[in-house]
């Protein structure tokens, strides 16, 4: 997602109308993951409507900031930010959910901050680059690490399957977005299909897992799109990105991070 949207906003810099075109887009395809499974898991539309206020989060504030941190700093920078994502979501559920805490877990938090130190201290960086760009992006990771909380919290007392609520979380985020950031519409939203489709079924993913993992397991899992932002930034955007070194070791850095918090949950 991440690469494509890169792709689509060096053609069209409105990022309120990439925004609005790749959750659109998500949401037609996580309605059809609802409908194609609905005979064997049903709809429960009705159980569904917390999930739209866990949309106001993320999409409807947070793929702003997303849309925003990528146009200002690139796929590859954005992608390893967003891949620090276990600190924040493992630091609010131990605090929220109570799930526990162990010296594993400061150690992966210790690798993913020294990742962050890493990026920080690169000097080889892109002209399009902008710091805010990097602000953006942090506040992207705690608005999903918000969600991802509050859907695990969520889907432990609620009978919509994980498509349908991840078909409201979309709705409501849509409704937010339109209401506060009026975009405009025009055709270009097309450039942004892809990246909707991407995120569309990477977000019905994210729920069917917080339906049957804890947010500490989860969340690392997830972070390892930083290996997989980056490494297709290098093979399809290696003239703009601008690659380093200090940004792939702070890449390895963060996912070894993910996976300690992970293994050692």
């Amino acid at each position: 997602m991440s690469v494509a949207l890169r792709i689509a906003l060096d053609r069209e810099r409105d990022a309120r109308l990439g925004t609005l075109a790749t959750i659109a887009t998500a949401l037609v395809v996580a309605l059809a993951w609802a409908v194609a499974e609905a005979p064997s898991r049903g709809i429960h539309a009705t159980a569904a409507w917390p999930f739209a206020l866990a949309g106001l989060l993320q999409p409807g504030i947070g793929q702003l900031f997303a849309t925003l941190a990528i146009r200002e700093t690139g796929s590859s920078r954005a992608s390893m930010v967003f891949g620090t994502a276990p600190l924040v979501s493992v630091a609010i559920a131990l605090v929220a959910l109570g799930e526990p805490l162990s010296a594993p877990l400061l150690a992966g938090a210790l690798l993913i901050v020294a990742g962050s130190v890493e990026l920080a201290r690169e000097r080889e960086r892109p002209a399009h680059l902008r710091r805010i760009g990097l602000l953006y992006a942090f506040v992207t990771v705690v608005l999903f690490s918000s969600r991802d909380n509050l859907v695990r919290w969520l889907a432990e007392g609620t009978s919509a399957p994980p498509a349908v609520a991840a078909s409201a979380a979309l709705l409501g985020g849509l409704v937010l977005l339109v209401v506060v950031a009026r975009p405009r519409v025009s055709t270009r939203a097309l450039l942004f299909v892809p990246a909707g489709l991407c995120f569309g079924l990477s977000y019905v993913a994210v729920f069917e897992a917080f339906y049957r993992g804890r947010v500490t397991v989860v969340s690392p899992l997830v972070a390892t799109e930083s290996l997989a932002g980056v490494g297709l930034s290098i093979l399809l955007l290696r003239h703009t990105e601008l690659v380093g070194r200090r940004l792939i070791a702070g890449v390895a850095l963060i996912v070894a991070g993910g996976a300690l918090i992970g293994a050692f949950r």
